[in-house]
């Protein structure tokens, strides 16, 4: 599911991200933001008219403001997942 379509308050892991459908100037402003596989992320506010703006997330423990477009490009896993998958 892509962290646009995440319920609010819903705890998630990221699973993927699509890094070529961002600028690489923004690209790596998430990566600084700590944006990466296996990050922990919540939905918290949806923003703008009819919430079609920016969304507030959760990233860790730090809350960011993320355009919609950028956030489209993250897709995230919930469920009972307690963390990242093991690497081997």
């Amino acid at each position: 599911m892509r962290l646009t379509d995440l319920p609010l308050r819903q705890p998630a892991y990221v699973d993927l991200i699509d890094w070529t459908s961002l600028s690489t100037i923004d690209a790596q402003r998430l990566r600084e933001f700590g944006l990466c596989e296996g990050a922990s992320v919540e939905a918290l506010h949806h923003g703008g008219l009819l919430g079609r703006g920016p969304i507030a997330c959760r990233v860790g423990r730090m809350i960011i403001a993320m355009r919609r477009a950028h956030a489209a490009a993250v897709t995230v896993r919930t469920g009972l997942d307690t963390g990242p998958e093991p690497q081997a």
